[in-house]
């Protein structure tokens, strides 16, 4: 086995466990299967990670950015603001269609840190950071553009977070991601998700 530095290798195992996670469950999947996912010996994965709750939390962090990386790039100047926010908001949903099991893992994570005492607190990191990806957004579209929300940054935050998970489960469990993501008649969904955080954010 090749040797690799340390970040890198967390880096493989993470994206294996993603992978072995949202085949499997989060419940059935172990070190040893995320090993074997990895091409990697067992002992390797415990060299990277104490603890499994360090392993979630680094799954939750690794598919956040996923979907993050994809919105920074979509935010960018466009003629109307209301086409900045959409743009954003396209490229999140367009990730939701490419990777639903993905989308589907994160909550699977969250009810299984909430079910498992001492394990508690990864869900609520996985929802701050949900909050505060969403200020870092606000703030520095707010910087490009020169705009002063009409809400606190962290409430319009909160609130974007909120939507935006409400409205991807409904979607994974309705089956009609595409139907949601659309800008047709029928699916109006992220269009008035984008027309309310256009107003908030003000001129």
């Amino acid at each position: 086995m090749a040797r690799m530095p340390s970040a890198e290798r967390r880096t493989q195992l993470t994206e294996a466990a993603i992978r072995a996670m949202t085949r499997d469950g989060v419940a059935r999947t172990t070190t040893r299967s995320i090993a074997a996912e990895a091409g990697v010996s067992l002992s390797v994965v415990h060299y990277c990670f104490d603890s499994k709750a360090e392993l979630l939390e680094a799954v939750i962090e690794a598919i956040t950015d996923h979907s993050v990386t994809l919105v920074r790039a979509a935010i960018r100047r466009r003629p109307t603001l209301r086409e900045t926010v959409r743009a954003g908001f396209q490229a999140y949903w367009d990730h939701v269609c490419a990777q639903p099991g993905e989308h589907l893992l994160t909550y699977e994570l969250t009810q299984y840190a909430l079910h498992r005492p001492g394990l508690e607190h990864l869900a609520h990191r996985q929802y701050t950071r949900y909050q505060k990806t969403y200020e870092e957004l606000i703030g520095r579209l707010s910087a490009e553009l020169g705009l002063l929300p009409r809400v606190p940054v962290p409430v319009l935050a909160r609130y974007l977070a909120a939507m935006t998970d409400g409205l991807t489960l409904n979607a994974l469990a309705l089956g009609d991601t595409k139907q949601t993501g659309g800008s047709g008649p029928g699916t109006p969904f992220l269009d008035l998700l984008t027309d309310q955080v256009t107003d908030l954010l003000g001129p």
